[in-house]
């Protein structure tokens, strides 16, 4: 017969020893359940830990979350106040600028009124400045307004800067005249013109008489005219006189200063 091996268990025995004389207990624990109860207690210490450490990181997550929404509510109260400010500003720049607005209008308003009654004035001063210059230019004998023929003339060439004059054909028995009161200054001629009469008429005022072809002089220098006083009597057909009106030493369109009778 072979021998049989028996197999050894190591275990621990466990005595319960009663002080108050009652029976005392033993117990066997082997070293397997004392492994398992090991591991048991490391696993419960690991996973009370865990639960700990979560527990906590929960309440700082909270804390740090408050804060955050603490610190995110005071900045969002800061930007509001900031907002509420320049909002409040910015009516009262608008609310100057419509006073002011308001107050342009007023003196724009005033001053259109101001304008327009200075217009009126201005225009009455004119058309009174306007009648009195008509009826000084009307009393005004001296003035060359007078057409400075007798006759009917016809005007063939009109005023103009290379023809500073207006030219006139006269008929046979006519005369011409003086435009305004004033003296003779000057009876002569020259290349052109067989006979040039001019009169000074002292307002700032000449006229010149130039005749194309012979003419008769009916005054000489020195002579005082009144307006209307024949000058030069035309015999012959279609003289043809160039009539100039000079003031201040400028010739101007005599058109603007006689009266056209023909």
């Amino acid at each position: 017969m072979k021998p049989r091996k028996h197999k050894h268990k190591e275990s621990f025995s466990i005595l319960l020893i009663s002080n108050t004389g009652q029976n005392s207990k033993q117990f066997h624990v082997s070293h397997v359940f004392l492994r398992l109860l090991t591991f048991f207690l490391v696993i419960l210490c690991v996973s009370f830990g865990w639960l700990m450490y979560l527990y906590w990181s929960g309440i700082e997550t909270k804390i740090a979350d408050s804060g955050l929404s603490r610190k995110e509510s005071a900045g969002e109260s800061e930007t509001q106040t900031e907002l509420m400010e320049r909002i409040a500003a910015q009516e009262k720049i608008v609310a100057q600028l419509e006073e002011e607005k308001d107050s342009l209008s007023r003196q724009n308003d005033a001053l259109t009124s101001e304008n327009k009654a200075l217009l009126a004035v201005a225009k009455g001063n004119m058309e009174a400045n306007g009648e009195e210059q008509e009826q000084a230019g009307e009393n005004d004998t001296a003035f060359p307004s007078r057409y400075p023929y007798s006759e009917q003339g016809i005007v063939t060439e009109k005023y103009s800067e290379d023809h500073p004059y207006v030219s006139i054909g006269t008929e046979e028995e006519g005369n011409v005249i003086a435009a305004g009161d004033g003296t003779v200054s000057m009876v002569g001629s020259d290349d052109t013109y067989p006979l040039i009469i001019e009169i000074e008429h002292g307002n700032g005022y000449q006229t010149r008489y130039m005749f194309l072809q012979e003419a008769e002089a009916l005054q000489q220098e020195g002579a005082q005219v009144q307006i209307g006083t024949a000058l030069a009597g035309v015999d012959v057909h279609n003289v043809q006189l160039d009539y100039q009106v000079i003031f201040e030493g400028q010739p101007i369109d005599p058109l603007i200063v006689f009266e056209a009778k023909g």
